[in-house]
C-alpha cells in the first residue's frame, strides 16, 4: 500500500509518497500529491492512501527542520530509471549537509567527469527531494541553479545546513 501525507515545515508545507515497505518514493515542499505522482516510476505507482503521520518518514522530516540535519540519511528511497540516474541518486546521498558540490563535481563524484549535463538530470529528474538531497549541488560559480520546489526553499535548505536554527 502506497501513503502519502503532508506536514508543515518551516521551509513550507512538505509532502512525502510512501511505499508499504516504509520507502520514500516521492516528495517535496508542496501540498499537493498530484505535484508528486508524475516523478514516481511507472513500475512504482499504485493507488495512494492518505494519512495523516507516515511514523518514521514524518518524523525525520520534522527532526531535520528542528535542527537535526542527519535524521534523514537513513530513511529508506526508492526511484527506479537507468543505471546512471540511480547511480547518481545513491551518490547525491553522501553528498554532505553543509558542503555542497558544483554539477561538475558531482558528476565526478558519480563516476563520469564529463557528464555535467547528466548530472544536472538526475537533480532536476530526483523524485525524493531532502532524502535525496539535490539542494546541496550548486553551478560551478557557485549560484544556485535550479530546484523544483524554487529557489527561496533552496536558499533556506542550504542556509539551514550550514547554521541550524539562524535560517
Amino acid at each position: 500500500m502506497i501513503t502519502w501525507s503532508t506536514t508543515g515545515t518551516p521551509a513550507g508545507p512538505f509532502t512525502a509518497v510512501v511505499d508499504g515497505d516504509g520507502a520514500v518514493l516521492a516528495s517535496g515542499w508542496t501540498d499537493r500529491l498530484d505535484a508528486l505522482l508524475p516523478q514516481v516510476s511507472p513500475a512504482l505507482r499504485g493507488d495512494c492512501t492518505e494519512v495523516a503521520d507516515l511514523g518514521p518518514v514524518t518524523r525525520a522530516v520534522h527532526a531535520y527542520h528542528d535542527g537535526e540535519i542527519g535524521a534523514v540519511d537513513g530513511v529508506p528511497v526508492r526511484q527506479r530509471s537507468g543505471a546512471f540516474l540511480e547511480h547518481a541518486w545513491d551518490v547525491l546521498r553522501e553528498v554532505r549537509a553543509g558542503e555542497p558540490v558544483s554539477y561538475a563535481e558531482f558528476a565526478a563524484l558519480a563516476g563520469r567527469p564529463a557528464a555535467v549535463r547528466a548530472a544536472a538530470s538526475a537533480c532536476a529528474r530526483n523524485a525524493a527531494a531532502l532524502f535525496v538531497p539535490c539542494h546541496r549541488v550548486l553551478r560551478t560559480d557557485g549560484s544556485l541553479g535550479g530546484f523544483r520546489w524554487g529557489l527561496d526553499v533552496k536558499r533556506w535548505l542550504l542556509a539551514h545546513e550550514t547554521h541550524p536554527g539562524r535560517e
